[in-house]
């Protein structure tokens, strides 16, 4: 399975892509990060969101897309940008067809870390130690894309099987 991981933001949208599959080493294919300047135009600055996370796409042809679920902050403005960008990186792969998956903050912590508290040091130190990397990929944007990415890989296989047991079980109540 190969998976970009996508960490919205509108100044840096980190972008990270794995392969692999759930219990076996995964490997790093690419790593980075989206930018556009803080006082250029709105417009311009999703144009340019949506002009990089199209040429990791076509670098990479990924499966799948998993991307940060945006949760509310104190900062409105912060969480309006990394809405956006987000939504750009969702339209981008439905343009092509490509799955997306959300994913929480806390949820990606856990399947990395073990735990959903986990701060981005610890974060950053596992996608190393999980990738076989020398050093932890900066800024911490690309090191959240690939934990996205790894997140994504190991849940999605357990969380399908849940979604087909639900969609078996409802398909059964229609026909009782």
């Amino acid at each position: 399975m190969r998976v970009l991981g996508v960490d919205p933001g509108l100044t840096r949208c980190g972008v990270g892509v794995v392969e692999g599959v759930p219990g076996r080493p995964l490997t790093m294919l690419g790593v980075g990060v989206v930018r556009t300047p803080p006082d250029g135009e709105l417009g311009d600055r999703l144009v340019a969101v949506e002009q990089g996370i199209e040429r990791w796409l076509d670098e990479h042809q990924p499966e799948f897309v998993a991307v940060e679920r945006v949760f509310s902050q104190h900062n409105v403005r912060t969480v309006m940008g990394t809405a956006q960008a987000s939504a750009v990186a969702m339209l981008c792969a439905a343009r092509r067809g490509i799955p997306v998956a959300l994913h929480t903050p806390s949820e990606v912590k856990a399947a990395v870390t073990g735990t959903g508290r986990a701060d981005k040091a610890q974060v950053g130190a596992m996608v190393t130690r999980l990738l076989r990397l020398d050093a932890p990929p900066k800024p911490a944007d690309a090191a959240d894309a690939l934990a996205l990415a790894i997140c994504h890989i190991w849940r999605a296989p357990a969380k399908n099987r849940l979604q087909q047991a639900v969609a078996l079980h409802t398909t059964k109540g229609r026909t009782a």
